[in-house]
């Protein structure tokens, strides 16, 4: 799954768009359906409109695709396990007597690793820090990957005790664009960056790598104190 390949087609011009479908050619997976013969059928349990949505997915030919469901706990450890290697961030629970509605009853679990990297500024105060800012080695310089989920009080005050101002000759400016950690924010403005010395952390993250950056936001684990900085690298898993 290549999500960099969508957001081209998605975000190139009407006359560029034909020669982007054939050269990169898209598919389509339903995993629910909503109405049948224009009946609207959100009051039919998920296992209904499972059967309902596999007997339309009999007449169909590639692009159209039907995402796979199991009842098979076993099976879907299998998908938890081996599936990110195709892309695929995560499994989606839904209870089969469960009704189409617009709340968020469905239960999303998403694959995660643990990775070092290496963090180089915070968002916030050097005493209180609201996230930190993640690099790996990319291209032979330390490029800015990502950015943490806000940190608790605990966390920012203990991580405060430990990051000490940045030196001259830090390899990051003190401010990046909102769009370069969160490509999905309407917002265009600037971020500003508390630069620090760099150190290295373990955090959790997703399979949403686009080669250059993660697209969801990372989950700080710890401070890793005793490693060098300079010994952290890109993953093989990420070089592809």
């Amino acid at each position: 799954m290549d999500f960099e390949a969508l957001q081209r087609r998605m975000a190139t011009s009407r006359a560029a768009l034909p020669g982007l479908v054939r050269e990169l050619p898209a598919a389509f997976a339903a995993f629910d359906v909503l109405a049948v013969a224009g009946q609207d059928i959100r009051s039919v349990p998920f296992t209904g409109r499972r059967q309902l949505l596999e007997e339309l997915a009999r007449e169909w030919t590639a692009p159209l695709n039907l995402s796979p469901a199991t009842t098979d706990m076993e099976l879907g450890k299998t998908w938890l396990r081996d599936l990110p290697a195709r892309g695929v961030e995560g499994l989606v629970f839904k209870g089969g007597s469960q009704l189409y509605d617009s709340s968020r009853s469905w239960l999303k679990l998403k694959h995660k690793d643990t990775l070092d990297v290496v963090c180089a500024a915070v968002i916030g105060p050097l005493s209180q820090p609201q996230a930190v800012i993640a690099g790996l080695p990319v291209g032979g310089q330390l490029r800015v990957v990502g950015r943490s989920t806000v940190l608790s009080t605990r966390v920012g005050r203990e991580l405060g005790r430990q990051l000490r101002p940045a030196q001259p000759g830090h390899p990051w400016p003190e401010e990046i664009s909102e769009a370069s950690l969160n490509r999905f924010s309407k917002d265009r403005g600037t971020v500003r960056l508390t630069l620090v010395e760099p150190f290295v952390a373990e955090v959790a993250v997703d399979v949403a790598w686009s080669g250059k950056s993660f697209r969801h936001p990372l989950t700080y684990i710890r401070s890793r104190s005793e490693l060098d900085p300079a010994d952290v690298e890109l993953p093989p898993y990420l070089q592809t």
